[in-house]
């Protein structure tokens, strides 16, 4: 997950041009008329005597960043999807900061193809390829075929990224992914080795102390409460209960009617039902009745043998038209059938026309909400999607959006309820929704509806996804939503949920890698901008290097300082640069280290300042220090240790 996350931020910091942490800096421009045959890119002399840094076109313009921070300002994910992207929007240095791991593997795995939507298509394309290889890897489930063709084309991936990004951008993080695909086929799926359950544990645990003195006590206590409660609460009864009627003679009820791990919430309110939305009702739960199968499949032959052969079409329009009345004449009729199962009819009989209208609900681990209820709200838990047979015979996915939430009742012995999701749905056609051929991006037209009423679904139907507009000044796409499902949290029961990073239930990869062409990188269109360079004088060359700002490190690191002219000198240093004065005063040592000289000449007018480093004459030795024992005599409480440290 780390992995993911240093190469999101390489890879974004360079095309946000985040002057901060970019690849793209001075000093990679630099580097591309030694390594790379850019001319292009290179840093170009004005007439002033300073240097303009070509506008490439892997990073966006000042109107596009500025895009996409607002568009990451109005995102609006599910509960527990992700944190509160827009905390990390920084609108007037146009880039994002302080996204933790999390964040990054949601950016990576789903928003990246969308935010930098606006760039030219080869490098969209690449981006988006990268995206999804992470995505893919990052799945529920592996196949070995599939991995053995990710393991043969992240290479492709990053030869493709190679001719487009600087080659400062490619450190040891961007080479790591080769090896990926490898070591899942030997470690199996991510979810059982990544970091987020154990990062989510801890953060739970730490909630628990309440007294700082005693961190790990308070966290032992607090854990043997919550699994000692845990474990209790199996042992007693149930709280539901139906108005003192004993039910243990009365046989199970129907399989709509089952008791799931679904749960209202918030204050409802009771509406009637218009005549159109009973009927549809009744015939969406007749139509996903087990027990009601067999008398359908009746109804179907009768109508074939009755009027001939039929194309599905008039048979679906006449189910639609007359099945709900058929069937309660049937039952109503049938008396034998009756008393083998009276719940058939009371489900002939239709729900009564009042019914709740609930703003929340919980059911197979999501969190669905109505849309009047998510107005003025940080997340979105609205979005839903179904899967169902088209007029093609197909199976294609609905998506729509829930405006209600209704518990409708079953007049009967035993109150029977039922909990449907009113939804508006959008039109599934080319004219609605439309299926990117090569990387199955799903995105729906906001203004196109479906025609049909047919609105109720079965909340353990649906899953939840959420829509993402593009970002602005796109003009071909400013009606066109992005579709994204989420994964379900985990359910153990009605009182027990686990925290669960995301991921696709299966990789989809792509198969095949375009080579698309990538020419003249440099963006015409575009001035470029000057950077903080020396100007040198005429007859001399572009400066080869530039001092950054983060040499100060740890650890034997290389330093080149050089302004205005080729790389005097390089050497290593094994501590601290620049090396710490020590506020003791007389300290005498028996050898003497003298450091590197910087000297700093006069300034001409006529020549720029160039900063000359002068190394030792003879190289660094280390002080060798040696332990000699001495006689191992019985010492006194007067003898010094008999262990001394002799240089």
């Amino acid at each position: 997950m780390h992995i993911e996350k240093n190469v999101f931020e390489n890879v974004f910091h360079t095309v946000m041009d985040n002057k901060e942490k970019t690849k793209d800096n001075e000093n990679a421009r630099l580097d591309l008329e030694k390594y790379c045959h850019r001319k292009e890119l290179l840093l170009k002399k004005k007439p002033n005597g300073n240097y303009m840094k070509p506008k490439a076109k892997y990073c966006l313009t000042n109107e596009q960043k500025i895009d996409v921070c607002e568009w990451v300002k109005g995102l609006k994910m599910p509960d527990g999807y992700a944190s509160n992207l827009s905390r990390c929007v920084d609108s007037k240095q146009k880039k994002l900061f302080g996204m933790k791991s999390h964040d990054c593997h949601i950016f990576m795995e789903c928003l990246l193809p969308i935010a930098f939507s606006a760039l030219p298509e080869p490098i969209w394309k690449t981006l988006t390829e990268l995206s999804q290889f992470f995505r893919d890897l990052c799945s529920t489930v592996l196949r070995e075929d599939h991995l053995l063709q990710m393991e043969k084309n992240i290479p492709l991936i990053l030869c493709k990224m190679e001719r487009i990004f600087p080659p400062a951008l490619f450190d040891s993080m961007e080479h790591l992914p080769i090896h990926l695909a490898d070591e899942a086929k030997i470690g199996g799926p991510v979810q059982y080795r990544w970091m987020y359950p154990f990062e989510r544990f801890l953060n739970k645990i730490k909630k628990t102390v309440k007294n700082k003195r005693n961190v790990e006590g308070c966290i032992c206590e607090a854990y043997l409460v919550q699994e000692t409660s845990y474990f209790s609460s199996h042992y007693f009864l149930s709280h539901e209960e139906n108005k003192g009627i004993h039910q243990d003679h009365i046989q199970p009820t129907l399989s709509i009617f089952e008791h799931l791990n679904c749960q209202t919430a918030g204050k409802y309110c009771e509406r009637w039902l218009e005549d159109r939305e009973m009927a549809a009702a009744q015939l969406h739960v007749l139509l996903n009745c087990k027990e009601v199968k067999p008398i359908i499949d009746m109804y179907v032959q009768s109508l074939k043998s009755m009027y001939g052969d039929l194309n599905d079409d008039i048979i679906d329009k006449q189910l639609e038209a007359d099945f709900p009345r058929w069937f309660q004449e049937y039952v109503t009729m049938n008396h034998k059938l009756r008393r083998e199962n009276s719940d058939l009819y009371d489900l002939a009989r239709g729900p009564l026309r009042l019914a709740k209208s609930w703003p929340i609900y919980f059911s197979n681990g999501y969190k669905f909400h109505t849309t009047n209820w998510g107005e003025g709200k940080t997340t979105y838990n609205s979005g839903v999607c179904v899967s169902g047979i088209g007029q093609d015979e197909a199976s294609n996915d609905y998506y729509g959006v829930i405006t209600e939430i209704l518990e409708f009742e079953w007049p009967s012995q035993i109150t029977k309820k039922l909990v449907l999701l009113y939804c508006d749905w959008i039109d599934p056609s080319r004219h609605g929704m439309r299926i990117h051929r090569q990387y199955k991006i799903v995105e729906v037209h906001k203004g196109r509806k479906y025609s049909k009423f047919d609105p109720f679904i079965f909340p353990k139907a649906a899953t939840q996804v959420y829509y993402s507009p593009y970002p602005r000044h796109q003009r071909d796409k400013v009606d066109w939503l992005v579709a994204i499902k989420i994964k379900p949290r985990g359910v153990v029961d009605d009182r027990h949920t686990l925290e669960v990073a995301f991921q696709v239930q299966e990789s989809q990869f792509n198969a095949t890698i375009e080579d698309d062409p990538i020419d003249h990188l440099q963006d015409d269109e575009v001035d470029g901008e000057e950077p903080e360079l020396t100007a040198v004088s005429s007859g001399e060359s572009v400066p080869s290097r530039i001092p950054s700002s983060a040499s100060t490190t740890t650890g034997s690191v290389g330093l080149n300082f050089s302004i205005g002219g080729p790389v005097l000198h390089s050497f290593e240093l094994s501590q601290t640069m620049p090396p710490k004065k020590s506020k003791k005063k007389n300290i005498s040592t028996q050898h003497e280290v003298t450091q590197p000289q910087f000297t700093q000449p006069q300034p001409n007018q006529s020549q720029p300042i160039s900063y000359l480093i002068q190394p030792q004459p003879t190289p660094l030795q280390p002080i060798p220090y040696l332990i000699q024992p001495q006689s191992h005599t019985q010492p006194s409480h007067t003898q010094p240790i008999p262990y001394l440290i002799q240089p």
